[in-house]
């Protein structure tokens, strides 16, 4: 997959070009039935098949104060778009400047001119330009002009839910991490580095980890049954997110305890990916450490069961 950072690494020879427009955060279901689609209709014609998205969101410019917060960041975004067998990603730098292309520019100067598209594939409530005066039917209008056909895709809904990545945002803060997965096609995951002040050796001895600070999307503060990937080895496990009430106010972690744990070589660069696969509980402050213990050991043998009946189906690993 060839990533284009700008317009002008575009080459001026590209095309022709089947091509979807958005920001795909979370890569879900319904980004995936376009991509597979223009991947597959660029086979057929002889013709490169194109995603162009953003980077930052597009929120993070036209709404700074909102705390928007991504399912995927970039570089994961890129990872599961690299597994669709899309050719190329044109990944624009979203600016003030880009904020203010119109509609009819936008289509004449990047799908038109740069990228030579013959079609362009998108869903249902597709906007562009300048205060995203552009859709589907703009679109459309400006492909009979400039000489490309426009594909638009219905909304997708998967057992009465809507597959969308505002839908999946909106589940995660409520801690409902399988309906999450469901819509995703692949488990919720978040990917840092051990937290600090571990005691990094030749080998790491403890079988709870703390992630290093996480600046996305992350699931309700709560318990939930995890697989963690830490380097290329994979554990069963079971992760608390949220502040640890029981040790006292403003102790925010992501702790995850490793249950068919072994020592293991760990630096502070060693990948620590954690993928979601259900929830226990919300966080309860305990009377003492030993209930806690107690409760911990409850999560435990419900977690083993739980991913007993799931069976050890393969995580979806990050390239190193």
């Amino acid at each position: 997959m060839k990533v284009f950072h700008q317009l002008d690494d575009i080459p001026g020879d590209f095309g022709p070009a089947i091509v979807s427009v958005g920001n795909f955060d979370g890569v879900h279901r319904a980004h995936r039935h376009v991509i597979d689609e223009i991947v597959r209709r660029a086979k057929a014609g002889k013709a490169q098949a194109v995603v162009v998205t953003f980077d930052p969101h597009p929120s993070r410019i036209l709404r700074p104060d909102h705390n928007f917060k991504l399912l995927t960041p970039l570089p994961e975004k890129l990872r599961l778009l690299e597994l669709t067998d899309v050719g190329v990603v044109l990944l624009l730098p979203f600016s003030r400047d880009l904020s203010l292309m119109t509609a009819h520019r936008f289509a004449h100067e990047i799908l038109k001119k740069r990228l030579h598209a013959r079609e362009v594939h998108e869903g249902y409530n597709f906007h562009f330009g300048h205060k995203a005066a552009g859709n589907i039917q703009v679109l459309r209008e400006l492909g009979r002009e400039m000489g490309f056909e426009v594909h638009d895709y219905p909304e997708m809904r998967l057992r009465g839910e809507n597959v969308s990545s505002s839908h999946i945002r909106k589940l995660l803060t409520e801690g409902r991490v399988s309906r999450a997965r469901h819509l995703l096609a692949r488990p919720f995951s978040i990917l840092s580095t051990a937290g600090r002040g571990r005691g990094y050796g030749t080998k790491y001895t403890v079988p709870t980890i703390n992630l290093a600070p996480y600046e996305e999307l992350v699931p309700k503060d709560g318990v939930y049954i995890t697989r963690t990937r830490i380097g290329q080895e994979c554990f069963d496990s079971v992760t608390n997110v949220g502040n640890r009430p029981t040790f006292g106010a403003d102790s925010f972690a992501i702790e995850t305890h490793l249950l068919n744990f072994h020592p293991l070589e760990l630096s502070a660069e060693t990948e620590v990916e954690i993928h979601f696969l259900d929830r226990l509980r919300d966080e309860i402050k305990f009377p003492s450490v030993d209930a806690l213990k107690e409760q911990i050991g409850r999560d435990v043998r419900k977690a083993q069961k739980y991913l007993r009946r799931l069976g050890q189906k393969p995580l979806p690993r990050s390239k190193q």
